[in-house]
C-alpha cells in the first residue's frame, strides 16, 4: 500500500549538497593523510616549514577525515534516512541549509588554522573556542532539524535508524560542550576549565566517544537502512537491534579511561573504563551479527552488487574493530601496545574500514536517487574502487600490527644490568619498511576516492534539474 504525500515531498537539496562535499572532503582528508604518512619514509616532506610540519598538519588530517568527510556522511544520510522513514519533509530548509553552510565554515577554519599552529593540544578537539563555538552552534541546530522531523513523521513508528541518529547528535552536542569548556585568553588562545588529571580524564571521556558515538553509533544508524535497502531484505532481528542501541549507549561512554592506562588516572577508574571495554564486545558485535544475517538468502547478491559487497566488508572490519579495541584495553596487552603504532592500525581498521567503507556504500546507493537516475555511471569503477579500498586497508592495519608489537617489544627488551637493549632510534629504523607499505595502503584508498569522484561527476553531469527535482517528488511506500 502506498501513500502519496505532497508534490515537494523531500528537502533532496541538502542531502546532495553534503552527499557530495563527504566525497571532495573525503580525497582532501586522504590525500593529507598519505602525504603525512609519507613524512614519515622521507621526512624532507616536512619542507623545514612548521606549518607543514607533520605535528601540525596530523591533527588536520584527523579533522578532516573525521569530521568534514564523515561528518559530511552523516549529515547526508541523517537527513535522507529521516524524511523516508519519517515519510515526511525536513521541518526547517533554512535551518538545514545552515548547518550545511555552517559546518563547512567550521572545516574551512580549521583547514586555515591548524596549520598555523592555533590549538587547543587536544585529541579530535583541537579547534580553538571560536571555532568551537560555531561548532557547536551548528550541532544544536542539526538536532533541531532531526528531533523536529520526527516530531511531524507520518509514521508512528520511529525506525531504529533514527535511535542511533538521535543517540549520536545528543552526546556529540553533551560531549562537544563538556570537553570544550576553557578559559579564552586572546582570541586564537585558550586554556581548559580543567586541570592535571581531570582534565586528561574529560578529554578521553570525549576522545573515546568521539569514536564511540560520532564514529560508530551514528555509522550504525547508516547501517540499519543502508544494509537492508541494498540488500533489499528486512533487517535479520528487530529484537536485537533494540537491545543492541541500548546496551552499546549505556556502556561506550564508560570505556574512555582506557585510554589512560599506566598514567596518573586513578587506578580503579583505568579499571571500570578497561571492564566497560570488555563488556562493550557483546553488543557490538550484536549490531554486527545483525547487518551480516540481514544478508540471509542474498548473500548471492554479493558477486555483482559492489555496493552491498562495500556495506557487508565495513560490517566485517567493524567487527573486527570492536574485537580488536576491547582486547587493547586490557592492562597486560595496553602495556605492550600503547603509545605504539599497533593504536594507529587499529584507529584505522575502524576508520578506513568500517567508516569510510559505510560510507562510500551509502553514497553510491543515495546518489542516483537523489539525482533521478537508475543507478550510477559506471558498476566498473564501483568494483574498482572497492578492491582499492579492501586492499588498502588491509596494507594499512597489517603493517602497523606488524610495527607496533615491534616497538613495543623493543621499548620494553632490557639487558642484564636493566639497561634497555634498544635506542629509541633504533626502533624508528625497525618501523621503517612498516611505514612504507602504510603509505602505500593509504595511496591505495585515496586513489579509490578518485575513481568515486569521477563516477559521481558522471552521473550527476547525466541527470537534468528537472529529474533531480523529479526525485523528491514521490510516492512514499509506507514499508520505508
Amino acid at each position: 500500500m502506498s501513500t502519496a504525500i505532497s508534490p515537494t515531498a523531500y528537502n533532496y537539496k541538502v542531502v546532495r549538497q553534503f552527499a557530495i562535499m563527504t566525497v571532495v572532503w573525503g580525497i582532501l582528508g586522504m590525500g593529507l593523510g598519505v602525504f603525512i604518512a609519507s613524512q614519515l619514509v622521507w621526512p624532507e616532506l616536512n619542507f623545514g616549514l612548521p606549518w607543514t610540519s607533520f605535528g601540525r598538519l596530523r591533527p588536520l588530517h584527523t579533522n578532516l577525515v573525521i569530521f568534514a568527510f564523515g561528518g559530511c556522511a552523516l549529515f547526508a544520510t541523517s537527513y535522507y534516512v529521516v524524511q523516508r522513514t519519517c515519510q515526511t519533509r525536513l521541518i526547517s530548509d533554512s535551518l538545514a541549509a545552515f548547518t550545511f553552510w555552517g559546518w563547512q565554515a567550521v572545516i574551512v577554519g580549521a583547514i586555515i588554522t591548524l596549520p598555523l599552529g592555533y590549538t587547543t593540544t587536544k585529541e579530535y578537539a583541537e579547534l580553538e573556542w571560536p571555532l568551537a563555538i560555531l561548532l557547536a552552534i551548528v550541532w544544536v541546530t542539526y538536532g533541531l532539524v532531526f528531533f523536529g522531523t520526527i516530531t511531524k513523521r507520518n509514521t508512528k513508528h520511529i525506525y531504529v535508524g533514527n535511535w542511533f541518529y538521535g543517540a549520536f547528535i545528543v552526546v556529540t552536542a553533551m560531549l562537544h560542550i563538556v570537553n570544550h569548556a576553557s578559559l579564552p585568553v586572546s582570541f586564537f588562545k585558550s586554556y581548559s576549565a580543567y586541570s592535571g588529571a581531570t582534565d586528561a580524564m574529560i578529554q578521553w571521556w570525549y576522545g573515546h566517544n568521539a569514536v564511540g558515538f560520532f564514529l560508530t553509533t551514528g555509522f550504525l544508524g547508516m547501517m540499519y537502512y543502508f544494509v537492508p535497502k541494498q540488500a533489499e531484505r528486512p533487517i535479520y532481528s528487530y529484537r536485537l537491534s533494540i537491545v543492541h542501541f541500548w546496551a552499546l549507549i549505556t556502556l561506550y561512554i564508560w570505556a574512555g579511561p582506557h585510554h589512560l592506562h599506566y598514567t596518573a588516572l586513578p587506578d580503579w577508574a583505568q579499571s571500570l573504563g578497561m571492564a566497560m571495554s570488555i563488556i562493550l564486545l557483546a553488543p557490538s558485535w550484536g549490531g554486527m551479527i545483525n547487518g551480516m544475517m540481514t544478508l540471509s538468502g542474498a548473500w548471492h547478491k554479493l558477486r555483482t552488487d559492489p555496493i552491498l559487497r562495500f556495506l557487508v566488508v565495513s560490517l566485517a572490519f567493524y567487527g573486527m574493530s570492536t574485537f580488536e579495541g576491547p582486547m587493547m584495553a586490557i592492562k597486560t596487552v595496553n602495556s605492550l601496545s600503547h603509545y605504539t603504532d599497533w593504536t594507529i592500525g587499529h584507529v584505522h581498521a575502524g576508520a578506513l574500514g568500517w567508516v569510510a567503507m559505510i560510507s562510500i556504500g551509502a553514497i553510491y546507493h543515495m546518489i542516483p536517487k537523489l539525482f533521478g537516475r537508475a543507478q550510477m555511471h559506471s558498476i566498473g569503477l564501483i568494483n574498482a574502487h572497492f578492491w582499492l579500498a579492501t586492499i588498502g586497508t588491509v596494507l594499512y592495519i597489517a603493517s602497523m600490527w606488524v610495527n607496533g608489537i615491534t616497538q613495543g617489544l623493543m621499548w620494553r627488551a632490557i639487558n642484564d644490568d636493566g639497561t634497555l637493549t634498544y635506542s629509541f632510534v633504533e626502533a624508528l629504523q625497525a618501523s621503517h619498511p612498516g611505514f612504507i607499505v602504510r603509505a602505500l595502503g593509504g595511496a591505495f584508498f585515496a586513489s579509490g576516492m578518485l575513481f568515486m569522484a569521477y563516477n559521481v561527476w558522471r552521473t550527476v553531469r547525466a541527470s537534468n534539474p528537472v529529474e533531480a527535482k523529479a526525485a523528491e517528488q514521490i510516492a512514499v511506500v509506507g514499508a520505508h
